[in-house]
This record gives C-alpha cells, sequence and structure tokens, in this order.
C-alpha cells in the first residue's frame, strides 16, 4: 500500500478527473487509460473524486466503483487521496472508511457552504475528524471561490494546533500567496508543519513554489508542466520553470474559465489519448467550434514553443 499522506508530502498530486462515456456512464476502461497517463509523467501522487472529479454528479454506488478502479490500477505506486466532501458526515465516512480499506493515502474535505465563520469553520473539522477517527489522514481544501467558505490563518493555526490528522492544506484561495508565506512563517516560529499543495489550476504555481509550497493538486491537462516546473524550482533553476510555464500559461487560463473549464480540460485529456470521450455530466459546458479551433491552436502553440526552448538550452 502507497505511503499515507503526512506534513512533508510533496511534489505533484494531479487531481484526476473522473471519465465518462458518450453516454454519461461511467468509463472504468478509461480509468485505467487515465491513471496510466498521469503516472507516466512521473506525478507523486493523485487526488481523486475532488470537485473537478465531479463527485457531486456520482451516486454512491458509482463514487465507490470509480475509487475502487482508480486505487486498483494504481496499486500502491503513488499515494491516492480520496475526495470524501459531503454536507451530511454518515457518507463521508462510509466513502473515508471503503477508501482507506482499499489503499487510499488519505481524504480530502472542503467545508460545506453553512459555514459562515471562523468558530463553525473550526468546529466543523473538530466534528469531521471525531467522525473520521483519527487514524484517517486530512487533506483540509480551500478553495473559497467553490465553497462560499474563507479560511483565515488563525482559524487555520487553531485546526494544525488542536487536530494533528491534519496533515495537509489544499491551498485555493485567490489571492493567496501571502496566505501561504504567513502559514510559513508561523511555521518557523514552531507551528506544526504542514504540507501545502496549490490549486486553482497552476495558475500562479512557480510564485507559490517560491512562497513555500510543497507542489501543486492540480488537475491540468498536461501532467508534465506541473512535474516539470516542480523539479525545475527544486534545482534551483527558477529561469528554467518560469520559461516553461509561461509557455503553459495561455492555456492555462483559458482551462481555468468558470463554467467551460472542465470541458476544455477532458477535451484535452481526450485528443491526448487519456480517455475515450470529453463528456461531461449535465450540468456541464460542451465545447462549440470556435472552442475547438481555441484548443487546436494553443495545443500547437505549446509543441513549437517546448520545442524551440529545447532547443536554446
Amino acid at each position: 500500500m502507497a505511503s499515507l499522506i503526512h506534513s512533508r508530502s510533496d511534489g505533484v498530486f494531479v487531481i484526476a478527473a473522473t471519465p465518462f462515456a458518450d453516454s454519461g456512464a461511467v468509463d472504468l476502461d478509461s480509468i485505467d487509460k487515465l491513471t496510466d497517463f498521469y503516472l507516466s509523467f512521473g506525478i507523486d501522487g493523485l487526488t481523486i473524486m475532488g470537485i473537478m472529479g465531479e463527485a457531486q454528479k456520482l451516486s454512491q454506488d458509482e463514487s465507490l466503483a470509480v475509487m475502487k478502479r482508480f486505487l486498483q490500477r494504481v496499486d500502491g505506486r503513488v499515494p491516492v487521496i480520496v475526495g470524501v466532501s459531503s454536507p451530511a458526515f454518515d457518507p463521508m465516512v462510509s466513502l473515508a472508511r471503503a477508501a482507506m480499506e482499499h489503499g487510499a493515502a488519505g481524504v480530502m474535505i472542503a467545508p460545506p457552504p453553512t459555514v459562515k465563520h471562523d468558530e463553525q469553520f473550526f468546529a466543523y473539522y473538530v466534528a469531521a475528524c471525531k467522525a473520521l477517527g483519527p487514524e484517517v489522514p486530512v487533506c483540509l481544501q480551500d478553495y473559497p471561490a467553490v465553497t462560499g467558505v474563507h479560511m483565515s490563518v488563525p482559524v487555520f493555526s487553531q485546526i494544525v494546533r488542536e487536530l494533528p490528522q491534519v496533515v495537509m492544506l489544499k491551498a485555493e484561495d485567490c489571492p493567496g500567496l501571502t496566505k501561504i508565506s504567513r502559514i510559513r512563517a508561523l511555521e518557523a516560529q514552531g507551528q506544526r508543519r504542514v504540507s501545502i499543495l496549490v490549486g486553482n489550476n497552476g495558475l500562479f504555481y512557480p510564485l507559490e513554489l517560491a512562497r513555500g509550497a510543497d507542489g501543486a493538486m492540480t488537475g491540468v491537462a498536461y501532467p508534465e508542466m506541473l512535474t516539470e516546473v516542480y523539479r525545475a524550482m527544486k534545482a534551483g533553476d527558477r529561469d528554467l520553470a518560469d520559461d516553461l510555464f509561461e509557455i503553459y500559461l495561455p492555456l492555462v487560463r483559458y482551462e481555468t474559465q468558470p463554467g467551460v473549464a472542465l470541458a476544455w480540460r477532458k477535451e484535452i485529456l481526450r485528443r491526448r489519448g487519456a480517455v475515450a470521450s470529453a463528456r461531461v455530466r449535465p450540468p456541464g459546458a460542451q465545447l462549440n467550434k470556435d472552442e475547438h479551433d481555441d484548443l487546436t491552436r494553443m495545443m500547437a502553440r505549446i509543441e513549437t514553443k517546448l520545442a524551440a526552448l529545447k532547443g536554446a538550452r
């Protein structure tokens, strides 16, 4: 079984899409292809059934089937984090326990939209951790643009002090650079260290790594951008990291658009042979001809620019 996630977990944990057939049914065979695709780029972990994974569109039986298939295909080669966020604790705990039994390294939990202030935020995670049990490592997802819930640095520090099983932060606040810096500054003063992996489609990736983030947890359809930028930063080559990132930035920016982001991402994965269909379950956008044309141009320019960068170095 892959190692459990912990406060020193780092690198690239790709957020996996959930493949569907054109009919809308879960495509289990494409889960195998997609897993192999991600692993081929040297990722350090995988996160499944997050917001990008359309977890909210899966039935309970489908959630279990998707989770089991990913874990089976990964087969312990990298840690797998399973998104178990739910408005109610019973389904969250049931899915979390099944995930851990089948080899997951931990679970990811986002706060429900009913959380409105720090006191409620802290109380929610106290109750969630108690329901899960102390043996389940937790990644806290801070994504206010989607959840509508804002996490302050002081309440996160309270969670770090009192809930030791919270070992990872998925940082997706925007702007969020200062939040990363403040957390790292508190750790320098003695606060328990927590692994910080950044999301937001990697839109601020090199800047976040420079502020002290440990890596990425996002679903960019070019995982090699995430791994190569990360390795360049670890090697101290900031110019290479920035050069690589800037080649992909127009596509990353386009792929970040609310509403169309997932359709865009799944179409890239389809074109790259990672899934059989770019189907997004309703409600969800499908790309029109203009968007397909945009994508064709951007993908071609990425290849041209990568070749030029390689030749220049």
